[in-house]
């Protein structure tokens, strides 16, 4: 389970992004389209469209930007639609740590293991 310090939010970002972009066009992204501050310590999650198995998480530590990012080897993260790009939807650091290992967060079950490593 993901435990976060009291305080902080974690803002998944409905719609898709260019999962080309680094920790400033993410940060950019926060503030100009989400209209949030990247600088506040919450964490900003974003999914693209055509690799829907990786996320990308920044988050301002105290001290500079962190970019932090998942990939799954099967399956893929479950995203709720948006028809606009600066909505967020809040998560809990429990629905945060379902998503991160590639459950869906909106109704918990089972997940893939692999048999085998290479």
């Amino acid at each position: 389970m993901t435990l976060l310090p009291s305080g902080v939010k974690v803002h998944l970002a409905l719609g898709f992004i260019d999962m080309r972009k680094g920790i400033d066009g993410l940060a950019m992204l926060v503030q100009g389209v989400l209209q949030q501050d990247p600088f506040s310590g919450h964490l900003f999650v974003f999914r693209g469209r055509t690799r829907a198995n990786l996320i990308k998480i920044i988050h301002w530590d105290g001290t500079g930007l962190c970019l932090f990012t998942k990939r799954l080897d099967h399956g893929m993260f479950l995203w709720p639609p948006s028809i606009d790009p600066g909505e967020t939807l809040s998560l809990t650091s429990a629905q945060l740590s379902l998503l991160i290992d590639g459950v869906d967060w909106r109704a918990p079950e089972q997940r893939w293991r692999p048999a085998l490593a290479g």
